[in-house]
């Protein structure tokens, strides 16, 4: 096995590979074409990896979060739509969750006052935006648990044709 390495300011793709305790030429190996160079060049920052390096590294590092990751903060297109999901535990995703659905629900009769005529008018513009903002607690909630059941299966704690065959 290669030297442990010393660098300290590692980017995400080299702490992950680091953590695994894997060498570039056995990360190399669990990916069909990122070469052990080339996966250098990503860590170093060199190169910037192209979407497919994401998806294979994700798989052979069994990370998925790495594709959030790599929309969130280096794809040009995600960088304006995707936000960050940082993986928690299912209750903590569970009850962040659940916390925004009650808040909404008691905001409910105010949201269908604001949108039933199609405008959005100066008095109701605060209520709107914090509607809004719990619209999308609500949705980082969603993108987390998607996350995090990806990532269960990708460790093998959930199986994926059980959870299928349910669907």
């Amino acid at each position: 096995m290669g030297k442990k390495s010393t660098k300290t300011d590692k980017n995400i793709y080299f702490q992950i590979r680091d953590e695994l305790n894997l060498t570039r030429a056995q990360a190399a190996d669990l990916m069909e074409t990122v070469s052990e160079s080339r996966l250098e060049k990503i860590e170093y920052g060199d190169t910037d990896p192209q979407a497919e390096d994401i998806l294979e590294m994700a798989q052979a590092y069994r990370r998925p979060d790495l594709i959030n990751y790599y929309c969130a903060h280096e794809c040009a297109i995600g960088r304006q739509s995707i936000p960050e999901v940082k993986l928690h535990s299912l209750s903590e995703i569970t009850l962040k969750t659940l916390d925004s659905l009650n808040d909404l629900e008691k905001k409910k009769d105010r949201m269908i006052e604001i949108t039933a005529d199609g405008e959005i008018t100066e008095d109701e513009y605060e209520d709107f935006a914090r509607i809004q903002d719990q619209l999308q607690k609500i949705s980082m909630g969603v993108e987390a648990l998607k996350l995090w059941v990806n990532n269960a299966i990708a460790n093998g704690r959930i199986d994926q044709n059980k959870l299928n065959k349910v669907r």
